[in-house]
């Protein structure tokens, strides 16, 4: 039987390039609207080979902690935009629209 943290990771391994979704989204995704923070404790955990930095809160802020510049540097690589105050332009990246 898959554990939540498994089922999250198999969410995350889809993200296609370019677009984020965010940890609510995922949980919700899951059955589990009211996860978020769950979801937030398996990315902390996430293996390396997954994209992690496609994950991110839902007013578009970039969490990470000591990896938020790497995570915002990823994303602009990946062409995701940001607007002027430092989030994801959610509307314009946002998988599963």
């Amino acid at each position: 039987m898959d554990t939540f943290f498994e089922r999250v990771y198999s969410v995350v391994e889809k993200i296609p390039y370019g677009k984020t979704i965010s940890y609510g989204e995922i949980a919700r995704l899951l059955g589990q609207p009211r996860a978020a923070q769950v979801v937030g404790w398996a990315m902390r955990c996430c293996p390396e080979s997954l994209p992690w930095q496609r994950v991110i809160m839902a007013d578009g802020s970039i969490a990470g902690g000591e990896y938020a510049d790497t995570r915002r540097a990823l994303l602009e690589s990946e062409g995701v935009t940001f607007l002027p105050d430092g989030r994801v332009d959610t509307e314009a990246s946002r998988w599963l629209s």
